[in-house]
């Protein structure tokens, strides 16, 4: 339904894309997961046909992106990052004046975008301007389905959006999706790459990794713990000055380290390999706590913990800076 192929952009000295590759296909949820300046927003331009790419080709429904941009125009819906609905219309206009764009009406469509837009139709009069942000987000997507489009462009859509109007925004997502529709999404909440059927992360315009979100954290092999104690802030600084600690970063309420030379490979049929790395964690584990107590730390807690999407792709990046 999506492909890119070795897809590059630059803005004067900066290079937004390099090289981008990868296929979305019909039906899927595809997710691109990176940080701010990441190069999203450039990519999904570029398969919107709002810009050009300075090197390669890109497609959308069998169509060509520079060639056939007028076409997929009509075929795709496109949630930009930024709000960019008329803030001094209300709910009912802007839905109807996006329907008129595209020659079509909001009777016609109205089975596919009910769910969403039932949600804010006792508001259908109010400015838009007034609605609070996860409205907006509603009206939005609705705006963005009114013409029935094959495939979905959604642009950070959750980005200062409460946990609660998150939730429901990917609960319809994944109604849409049974509708038939490809949706490609780019988010910088790590939590969201496990809604998606697969996704690629992004980091300064390059891609990390492709695959499934579950492959890809099984594909970390180090040996991960969490560290916490009282002083969290100090704990950082002390544990990246430790020898042993290969890597160290702030997780929330707690700070996850990789060790140099250990890995969680070990051949799953031998169950004395598995005791022997046990045996081996535990003991590290109270070397690192007696090292941490020897410097003042108190209430210091570790332990062993299964990697997220959030630490692969610190993993992954630290070979792209």
């Amino acid at each position: 339904m999506i492909s890119c192929n070795n897809i590059s952009k630059k803005y004067k000295k900066v290079q937004a894309l390099s090289d981008i590759s990868f296929e979305v296909k019909p039906g899927e949820i595809f997710g691109l997961i990176g940080p701010d300046g990441a190069g999203k927003t450039t990519l999904f331009r570029i398969l919107t046909t709002l810009i050009l790419a300075d090197e390669g080709i890109a497609a959308v429904d069998g169509l060509d992106v520079v060639k056939d941009y007028r076409l997929i125009r009509e075929r795709v819906g496109y949630m930009p990052g930024r709000f960019s609905l008329y803030q001094d219309l209300s709910v009912e206009e802007n839905l109807n004046f996006f329907a008129t764009v595209f020659n079509t009406t909001v009777r016609e469509n109205y089975e596919l975008v009910k769910d969403i837009y039932q949600q804010i139709e006792p508001f259908k009069s109010r400015k838009v301007g007034k609605l609070s942000g996860g409205m907006k987000q509603k009206l939005a997507l609705s705006c963005a389905l009114i013409h029935k489009p094959t495939a979905l462009f959604l642009d950070e859509p959750t980005t200062g959006v409460d946990p609660v109007s998150r939730k429901e925004f990917w609960g319809m997502l994944k109604k849409l999706q049974q509708q038939g529709i490809t949706i490609l999404v780019s988010t910088p909440y790590m939590d969201e790459a496990s809604l998606c059927d697969r996704i690629a992360l992004i980091q300064k315009g390059r891609l990390l990794t492709i695959d499934c979100p579950g492959k890809i954290a099984d594909s970390f092999k180090k040996t991960l713990l969490s560290v916490s104690s009282e002083n969290m802030s100090m704990l950082l600084t002390d544990l990246r000055a430790i020898p042993e600690v290969e890597s160290c970063y702030a997780f929330g309420d707690s700070h996850h380290i990789t060790l140099k030379n250990r890995t969680s490979e070990y051949k799953k049929e031998h169950s004395d390999s598995r005791r022997k790395m046990a045996d081996d964690i535990t003991v590290i584990i109270n070397n690192l706590k007696v090292n941490l107590e020897a410097k003042n730390h108190i209430n210091v807690i570790i332990k062993e913990i299964k990697p997220g999407i959030e630490d692969c792709f610190m993993e992954l990046s630290k070979n792209n800076i």
